[in-house]
Formats: structure tokens, sequence, C-alpha cells
């Protein structure tokens, strides 16, 4: 489907890839990974078309098409959400503009005209294209994406320019969504998704009918729906035939295999070395020296990519806190008239390991600043407990850092005991190489200063630790060093993080935020969403078939928590396949006018038709959604 040929791309004499050729085939999922630097990104702007490569080709079939999200946009409209999302349907748009011009032409000319006649016959063929296109589903594919990312319907009509710059990432990933590219190219989709939206696009992805290429520090993420693994280093490309963890396992298999082969080669070129030096100057031997120097420049280098040592990180001591942590008493928070939290209670104890988690907006991170004495509250008490040293980390403490001082400098400042000697190792688990830590702090991107002031904030006395999205900004090394280092330390923690695979080996509690409130589930991230996924089945959430059956359900919910008894299902079930069979009898009524060129006569009936025929596609595609909800909830309640 997509063939990339022999590409290169150099800055000066250091190359990026040399003659790297892979093939993308019509449903792989693909991970692409690689060490800092690599040029996972570039190699994507490469196959999207948005930079050329030095030397080879990408090659596609005219068909094909691709879509690109990169780390960081930003969209610029000045549309409201819905209007900017549906601009994805360009195509589909100009479809009904032109539909709607042929409607309105089509009352103004003679009816027994040559004119008259063309025009129904160019408008069966524009209805032929909005079918095609799949049209009638446009308004559900556009809800159903905004939502599934976090929107809500209240959102719809906001401009798009009021959206802030994780949400604007949201707005560019919908709109890749709904053009459904043959080859999909995500450069960290999840930064800035909670847990309810992540899984979301997890699930969506699962069900894309296209490739998907796709890079993430998101461990879970890419094993849960990755096949094969593209690692890039040294300028090549391996491939391996697996998620991340099955890379990570096969890669120290192969880098023994090459290890060996290098060795092999060192030593064959050290023996041809030493026949060169010894007789270079024997004239009998001449020809066989020339043959032996020509061998050694031929010769492909066997290269080993350098893996930093092995970091363990420890927290540095502090005197243990008494029991009780932290203590919130009927705090109430409020911006404006928006109230965040309304009378929270909620108690920390020493060993409390605890992960918040929420949906954007929900207060996860207005939580962790109270916690931390850092965000002021309308009226309650915050109780912090007998010894306790707060530690807090989020991404605007970047900002707080001296500017003028160099990242080793910053650290020297803080760190104290045996950890000293070890700073430029630490330093470089947090992707400070070389003489990076000789930088001063007002040259660092923004995602360097995050290292630099989480970095900082790790090594000061402490037992109690509050991060906000402290992994946002390290790769998958730098995070199981932070990881290791969690596990091993001996106080409490609050973390504000989406990194399922982070979280789970190191808390033991989870506190989601919404709007409800504040609630607490014992485990860890994955016995989280277990549990939300039961509260979900219980729940019985439904989605009504139409406005006038939603009312009708509705008379039919029970009051008992309960949930739906046999007799009910059941009933319900033939009042849903009633409806269906209604519903499917006038659409087939109403093709059989569209099929009739009598029917565009008056424009205006032509208008309606075609209108009530996308409205009933909605509503079937609820209806049997509906139907094959009550169906699976009769299967879980008959006796097998």
């Amino acid at each position: 489907m997509l063939a990339v040929n022999n590409i290169s791309l150099n800055y000066g004499e250091r190359y990026l890839f040399r003659y790297l050729s892979f093939t993308i085939n019509p449903h792989d999922r693909i991970g692409l990974v690689g060490s800092n630097g690599a040029g996972k990104t570039t190699l994507l702007k490469i196959i999207a078309g948005i930079i050329p490569p030095m030397e080879g080709t990408v090659n596609k079939a005219h068909f094909v098409t691709v879509g690109y999200l990169p780390q960081d946009t930003v969209v610029e409209s000045d549309k409201s959400l819905y209007k900017e999302v549906e601009s994805a349907f360009e195509d589909v748009l100009m479809i009904e503009q032109e539909l709607n011009e042929a409607y309105g032409k089509l009352s103004e000319i003679d009816h027994s005209s040559t004119e008259y006649r063309e025009l129904t016959e160019i408008i069966g063929e524009l209805q032929h294209k909005q079918e095609d296109a799949d049209a009638f589903r446009l308004k559900s594919k556009i809800e159903t994406v905004l939502m599934g990312l976090g929107f809500k319907v209240r959102d719809f009509d906001c401009p798009t320019a009021a959206f802030s710059g994780g949400w604007q990432m949201r707005i560019a990933l919908a709109k890749l969504l709904l053009l459904e590219p043959s080859v999909l190219l995500l450069d960290e989709p999840t930064n800035h998704l909670d847990i309810e939206s992540l899984q979301w696009l997890e699930e969506y992805l699962h069900n894309y009918n296209g490739a998907i290429i796709l890079v993430s520090h998101d461990r879970a993420f890419l094993d849960s729906l990755t096949t094969a693994t593209f690692a890039l280093s040294l300028g090549k490309m391996e491939t391996y035939a697996g998620s991340y963890s099955f890379y990570e396992k096969e890669r120290i298999v192969r880098k023994e295999l090459t290890m060996n082969a290098m060795r092999n080669q060192q030593q064959q070129m050290k023996q041809t070395q030493e026949f060169i030096e010894r007789f270079r100057y024997k004239a009998t031997k001449a020809r066989q020296v020339q043959s032996r120097i020509k061998q050694l420049e031929k010769m492909e280098l066997i290269e080993v990519e350098d893996d930093d040592e092995e970091i363990h990180f420890h927290f540095p001591k502090a005197q243990q806190s008494g029991r009780v942590v932290l203590e919130l008493q009927n705090i109430h928070k409020a911006f404006g008239g928006h109230v965040v939290y309304k009378k929270l209670n909620y108690k920390i104890e020493r060993g409390d390991r605890i992960a918040i988690v929420g949906v954007n907006g929900a207060g996860k991170s207005t939580l962790s600043k109270i916690a931390a004495g850092v965000e002021p509250f309308q009226s309650g008490k915050r109780i912090v407990g007998y010894n306790v040293i707060v530690s807090y980390f989020a991404q605007h403490q970047a900002e707080e850092l001296d500017m003028n001082k160099g990242v080793l400098q910053t650290v020297e400042e803080v760190a104290v005991g045996e950890i000293r000697p070890r700073l430029r190792t630490i330093l470089g688990s947090f992707l400070f190489h070389g003489d990076d830590v000789f930088k001063k702090v007002n040259v660092l991107s923004g995602g360097e200063k995050s290292r630099l002031a989480l970095a900082k904030m790790l090594l000061m006395p402490a037992n109690f630790l509050i991060m906000d999205e402290p992994t946002n900004h390290l790769d998958m090394r730098s995070k199981n060093v932070l990881q290791e280092a969690l596990k091993e330390f001996d106080g409490t923690y609050l973390i504000v993080s989406h990194d399922r695979a982070f979280l789970d080996t190191i808390v033991n509690k989870v506190l989601e935020v919404s709007a409800s409130g504040v609630k607490t589930y014992p485990g860890n991230v994955s016995d989280y969403l277990t549990a939300k996924k039961k509260e979900r089945q219980a729940a019985q959430i439904r989605v009504p078939v139409s406005n006038n059956e939603a009312e009708k359900l509705e008379k039919q919910k029970p009051t008992k928590k309960t949930g739906r008894s046999l007799h009910q299902l059941k009933k319900l079930l033939q009042e849903v396949e009633k409806e269906i069979e209604q519903q499917e009898k006038r659409k087939k009524e109403i093709e059989v006018l569209m099929a009739d060129p009598g029917s565009y006569k008056n424009g205006d009936e032509a208008k309606k038709i075609t209108h009530e025929y996308k409205e009933l596609q909605t509503t079937l595609e609820s209806s049997f959604r509906e139907w094959g909800k009550i169906t699976e909830e009769l299967e879980e309640k008959e006796p097998s």
C-alpha cells in the first residue's frame, strides 16, 4: 500500500537515517520506537510528505491517503468547534451544497424541458454520491468522536480559539479520525488525554479500518494496539513482529547476537591488520597485502548502540510522618461561579500511594494544588499531619527555576549526602547528557525545563510527594527510573497521571474526581477500570432510539437498582423490534420515492424527502444499538 525505498537524511556529516526501506500494509499496527533524537518524528513527517528525504522515495498507490497528527497541534480557525470538525468532510458538504442548489433550480424550471430532465439525473447522481460517502451518518460520526474525546454537547458551539492547547490537540485528532486516512500517523496522541478519553481512543483505533503507525511513551497503549515494532537506532531500522513488550525482550537477544558478531569482526580486522603490518614491505606478499587492505576498506562495520548505564535512583531519606498525613475538611473551591468542590472531605494516611484520575476539567490538578497548599479555597480546612514534609511537582514549576543557573548547578543546590557524586548520572536518566548539564536554564525547551524541575524536586528530602503529570516529558527509560524509585520510596504520594503502565505497579488506591465529587477505589488503575466497567454494566446505560421512543423507554425504566427484569426486557425487545420494522418499512418507501424522477418536480418536497431519509438513517442506527444492548442483557439474565 505504501513503500519507503532507500531513504536517507543527513544533517552535515551526521546521518539520521541511511537507506531505510520498509512497507506499510493495509491493516498494519506499528509502534515506532527509538531513543530521543533517533528521528521518529522526522520519519513520520517524511512518510506524510511534509519534509522530503535527501535520497530515496516514498511511493503509495493513488487511492492511499496519509494523515499525520503532530505532538503539538494548534488549530487556527474562527469557526465553532462543531463547524471546524465538520470541515473534515469538505467533499461531502460540497455535495450537499450542490444538491441544495439543484433543488432550488428545480422549482424554477419547466417540468417538461430537457434541462429539467438533466437536472433530475444530476440530483440522482449527487444522491448516490451522498450515499457512498455515508453522508447521512455525518452528524452521528462527528458527535461520537467529539464526545469520545471528552467534549460536551455544550462545547459544540464554542469558538475553536477558546480551547486550550491540550483541547486543541483533541480537535486536530477528531478531524484526523473523521477523515479516516488509509495510513494514520500518530505522534504522542495520548499526551493530553485523560483516562476515559484514552480508553475510548484505544477502542476506536482497535476498530480502525486502515494502517496505524504510532509513536508513544505509553507502554500500555502501545502493547494494546501494536502488532509490530519498528526500532530506529544508529540511522538503521530493525523490525520486530510483536508489541513493545515483545520488542524489549527480543531486543536483548538480538543485541547479544550483534555483540558476538561485532567481537568476531573486530578479531578478524585485528588479524587482517597484523598481516598487513607484517608483510607490508615484502614484495612476494604485495598482492595479498593489497587484497587485505581492500577487504578492510569494503568491510561494513558492525555497530551496537550504547545503552546508558543502569541507573538506580533512591529518594533522599526523610523523617517518618505521623499516621495521618493530610486531612481536607469541608473544602469549598470555586472559580467565579464555577464550583469545583463543595464540602470536600478526604483523609490521606501514611503509606497511601494514590493515583488521581478523572476527565479533563474535573478538578484533578486543583485537588493536587489544594493538597500541596499552593491553591487557596473559599472555606474549609487543610490540616497537615505531624512531621509531614511536602514536596510538590507540577508542569508550571518549570518556570520557577532560576533562569541564570546551569542544569547541574540547579540540582547541586538541593542534593545532599551520598547522592551528590552521582548527580550527572541522575541527570542523564532525565535526558541531560554530556555537555547538556552545563546549559543555562534559559536556553532549555519547555520539556527540558519540566524534566529539570522534576529532578530537582526528587532530590529534596520529603515524606509526602504530590506530582501532577510527572511523566509527560519522559521517555520509557526515564519513566522506569522514576517508577523503580517510587516503588522503594517509604513515604506517601499523590500522583495525577493517565499513564496506566507507569501507575499500575506503584499505587494502592485510585481517587476518582468527577462532577459529583470524589470516590476512592482500592487497588491500581487496572483494578479501577475493571470496577468502572462493572458499574457501567450495572447502571444499564442505554441510548434511546428516538426522542419519542426515549419517553416510552423512560417509563419502562425500573426504579430498583437491581436492573430490568426478564419480563421487562422481553417486552422492551418486542417494542424495539416493532419500531425497527416500521422504520425499515418507511425507509424502503422513501427509497422508492427517491428513485422516481417525478418526485423531484417540487423542489421543497424533494428537500423534505431527503431530510426525512437522513433522520431515518440516524434513528435506525440508534434502534439497532438499543436492540443489541437489550439482547446482550437478555442473554446474561436468561438461564443457559
